[in-house]
């Protein structure tokens, strides 16, 4: 859960293959008890997650804080839980009252755990401009990718990946 809490919190804007995963991958090893949102706050009480991580950001520090915060209060200890827990929408919106965190990092949260949900970013938005959609909102734009995934037959974060992945390397 300490991977997931810090993906979300750190990935906006960034490189994921080479900025993101290595850090992850280096604070999984390095907090192996950290499985857990306890396991991950009780670490954040000794240790300092911007060493850990090697990302000297304070903001995103501060979101990864206020997630586990957050999650810890309301009982979320185990990816099966955050995924069961994102089935409300109360519980959604309380992610987003955190600062740093949007609806598409709700979206992600929710992919990380083993949601199928899309979660729009500036890929997608990029493949819709492409494509000649107007500009849309967050939510319509969503909303359009899974319509266009039903009608393909396709998982909905399948299809917002195969985008990403598309778009990222054109980047």
């Amino acid at each position: 859960m300490g991977a997931v809490i810090c993906d979300a919190s750190f990935q906006a804007r960034r490189k994921y293959a080479s900025t993101i995963l290595p850090r992850l991958l280096q604070l999984q090893a390095a907090w192996p008890d950290a499985v857990t949102v306890r396991g991950f706050q009780a670490r954040l009480a000794t240790d300092d997650l911007a060493v850990a991580m090697n990302f000297n950001s304070p903001g995103r520090v501060a979101t990864a804080h206020a997630l586990t915060h957050l999650l810890a209060a309301r009982g979320v200890d185990t990816r099966d839980d955050l995924r069961a827990w994102l089935d409300h929408q109360d519980n959604r919106a309380a992610l987003r009252a955190v600062q740093g965190v949007g609806p598409k990092t709700v979206d992600y949260i929710g992919n990380l755990v083993g949601r199928s949900q899309v979660a729009v970013d500036v890929h997608l938005y990029r493949f819709a401009e492409d494509a000649g959609l107007p500009k849309l909102s967050y939510e319509q734009l969503r909303a359009v990718y899974e319509e266009v995934a039903e009608a393909l037959g396709h998982d909905d974060a399948a299809l917002e990946h195969a985008v990403w992945r598309f778009k990222s390397q054109a980047a």
